[in-house]
Protein backbone atom coordinates (compact mmCIF):
# COMPACT_ATOMS: atom_id res chain seq x y z
CA UNK A 1 0.00 0.00 0.00
CA UNK A 2 1.31 3.46 -0.90
CA UNK A 3 1.29 6.29 1.64
CA UNK A 4 0.81 9.74 0.09
CA UNK A 5 3.24 12.34 1.46
CA UNK A 6 2.70 15.15 -1.05
CA UNK A 7 0.72 15.31 -4.28
CA UNK A 8 3.60 13.83 -6.23
CA UNK A 9 5.45 11.78 -3.57
CA UNK A 10 4.44 8.44 -2.16
CA UNK A 11 6.17 5.86 0.01
CA UNK A 12 5.44 2.16 0.00
CA UNK A 13 4.25 0.86 3.37
CA UNK A 14 6.57 -2.15 2.94
CA UNK A 15 9.61 0.18 2.99
CA UNK A 16 8.86 1.05 6.63
CA UNK A 17 9.92 -1.20 9.50
CA UNK A 18 8.85 -0.49 13.06
CA UNK A 19 10.50 -1.76 16.20
CA UNK A 20 9.10 -1.11 19.65
CA UNK A 21 11.58 -0.60 22.46
CA UNK A 22 11.49 0.53 26.08
CA UNK A 23 11.38 4.29 26.39
CA UNK A 24 13.53 6.31 28.73
CA UNK A 25 12.39 9.12 30.98
CA UNK A 26 9.20 9.66 32.98
CA UNK A 27 6.25 7.33 32.86
CA UNK A 28 6.42 5.43 36.13
CA UNK A 29 6.19 1.67 36.13
CA UNK A 30 4.67 1.78 32.64
CA UNK A 31 8.12 2.54 31.19
CA UNK A 32 9.55 -0.67 32.65
CA UNK A 33 6.68 -2.88 31.55
CA UNK A 34 5.64 -1.72 28.08
CA UNK A 35 7.76 -1.07 24.99
CA UNK A 36 6.19 2.24 23.95
CA UNK A 37 9.08 3.92 22.11
CA UNK A 38 9.12 3.43 18.35
CA UNK A 39 12.16 3.04 16.14
CA UNK A 40 11.03 3.54 12.54
CA UNK A 41 13.46 2.33 9.87
CA UNK A 42 13.22 3.50 6.27
CA UNK A 43 15.57 1.84 3.77
CA UNK A 44 16.53 4.84 1.66
CA UNK A 45 18.92 2.89 -0.57
CA UNK A 46 16.38 0.25 -1.57
CA UNK A 47 13.47 2.68 -1.98
CA UNK A 48 12.07 2.89 -5.50
CA UNK A 49 9.16 5.31 -5.04
CA UNK A 50 11.13 8.49 -4.28
CA UNK A 51 12.98 10.33 -7.09
CA UNK A 52 16.78 10.30 -6.90
CA UNK A 53 17.20 14.07 -6.22
CA UNK A 54 14.79 13.82 -3.27
CA UNK A 55 16.71 10.82 -1.92
CA UNK A 56 19.99 12.75 -2.12
CA UNK A 57 18.54 15.77 -0.28
CA UNK A 58 16.90 13.46 2.28
CA UNK A 59 20.23 11.75 2.97
CA UNK A 60 21.82 15.17 3.54
CA UNK A 61 18.99 16.28 5.85
CA UNK A 62 19.01 13.03 7.82
CA UNK A 63 22.56 13.54 9.04
CA UNK A 64 23.46 11.11 11.82
CA UNK A 65 20.04 9.42 11.59
CA UNK A 66 21.21 7.73 8.37
CA UNK A 67 23.18 4.53 8.98
CA UNK A 68 26.11 3.37 6.88
CA UNK A 69 23.84 0.82 5.20
CA UNK A 70 21.54 3.60 3.93
CA UNK A 71 18.80 3.09 6.48
CA UNK A 72 17.12 6.19 7.91
CA UNK A 73 16.20 5.68 11.57
CA UNK A 74 13.57 7.89 13.20
CA UNK A 75 12.67 7.44 16.87
CA UNK A 76 9.71 8.69 18.89
CA UNK A 77 9.23 8.24 22.62
CA UNK A 78 7.47 11.46 23.61
CA UNK A 79 4.05 9.87 24.22
CA UNK A 80 3.10 7.19 26.72
CA UNK A 81 1.19 5.08 24.21
CA UNK A 82 2.70 2.93 21.52
CA UNK A 83 0.14 4.05 18.94
CA UNK A 84 0.79 7.76 19.53
CA UNK A 85 4.56 7.24 19.26
CA UNK A 86 4.05 5.22 16.07
CA UNK A 87 2.11 8.11 14.51
CA UNK A 88 4.68 10.64 15.76
CA UNK A 89 7.57 8.68 14.23
CA UNK A 90 5.78 8.41 10.89
CA UNK A 91 4.97 12.13 10.91
CA UNK A 92 8.64 12.95 11.67
CA UNK A 93 9.73 10.85 8.70
CA UNK A 94 7.10 12.32 6.38
CA UNK A 95 8.02 15.88 7.45
CA UNK A 96 11.66 15.12 6.66
CA UNK A 97 10.68 13.78 3.22
CA UNK A 98 8.48 16.86 2.57
CA UNK A 99 11.42 19.11 3.43
CA UNK A 100 13.69 17.13 1.09
CA UNK A 101 11.13 17.46 -1.69
CA UNK A 102 11.59 21.24 -1.79
CA UNK A 103 14.06 22.08 -4.55
CA UNK A 104 16.46 24.75 -3.27
CA UNK A 105 16.66 27.95 -5.26
CA UNK A 106 19.81 28.24 -7.31
CA UNK A 107 21.91 31.15 -6.09
CA UNK A 108 22.96 33.60 -8.74
CA UNK A 109 26.23 35.37 -8.08
CA UNK A 110 25.86 39.15 -7.96
CA UNK A 111 28.30 42.01 -7.61
CA UNK A 112 27.95 44.84 -5.12
CA UNK A 113 26.78 48.11 -6.63
CA UNK A 114 29.21 50.96 -7.15
CA UNK A 115 27.35 53.03 -4.53
CA UNK A 116 27.55 50.29 -1.89
CA UNK A 117 31.27 49.87 -2.54
CA UNK A 118 31.83 53.62 -2.14
CA UNK A 119 29.76 53.75 1.09
CA UNK A 120 31.69 50.80 2.53
CA UNK A 121 35.08 52.35 1.73
CA UNK A 122 33.99 55.77 3.09
CA UNK A 123 32.86 54.13 6.32
CA UNK A 124 36.18 52.30 6.61
CA UNK A 125 38.21 55.46 6.06
CA UNK A 126 36.11 57.39 8.64
CA UNK A 127 36.62 54.63 11.20
CA UNK A 128 40.33 54.53 10.40
CA UNK A 129 40.62 58.32 10.82
CA UNK A 130 38.81 58.15 14.16
CA UNK A 131 41.17 55.45 15.43
CA UNK A 132 44.19 57.37 14.13
CA UNK A 133 42.98 60.48 15.94
CA UNK A 134 42.67 58.52 19.22
CA UNK A 135 46.19 57.16 18.99
CA UNK A 136 48.04 60.49 18.58
CA UNK A 137 50.55 60.84 21.37
CA UNK A 138 51.20 64.27 22.88
CA UNK A 139 54.69 64.57 24.34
Amino acid sequence: MLIRITRSLQVDERDLEEFFVHASGPGGQNVNKVATAVELRFNLGANTTLPEPVKVRLARLAGKRLSGAGILIVTAEEQRSQLANREAAREKLFALIREAAIVPKARRATKPTKGSQTRRLDSKSKHSALKRQRSTKDF
